[in-house]
């Protein structure tokens, strides 16, 4: 299998557990098994409950999967304060 046969599915972030592990719940409602792939945690990365990732999966293995893209907001939308 080629490492271009991989399934992307968007989801939330629902649960933190221990080894960069988390629970996701991906857009069809699936609650996966997901870690953090290794370019994030060699940047340190963090991943943060509530937040929307993209998770990569395999085919063979719809239980489990690898966040590889975690989306935040910016900070244009009030949520820091803007220091000039």
């Amino acid at each position: 299998m080629a490492k271009d046969d991989v399934i992307v599915f968007s989801g939330v972030v629902e649960d933190r557990l221990p080894n960069t592990m988390f629970h996701v719940r991906l857009e069809n409602g699936h609650l996966i098994l997901a870690t953090v792939c290794g370019k994030m945690r060699k940047a340190r990365i963090w991943v943060n409950v509530g937040e929307k990732v993209h998770v990569e999966m395999t085919p063979y293995d719809l239980d489990k999967g690898r966040i590889t893209f975690v989306e935040r907001k910016n900070a244009s939308d009030g949520s820091a304060p803007n220091h000039q």
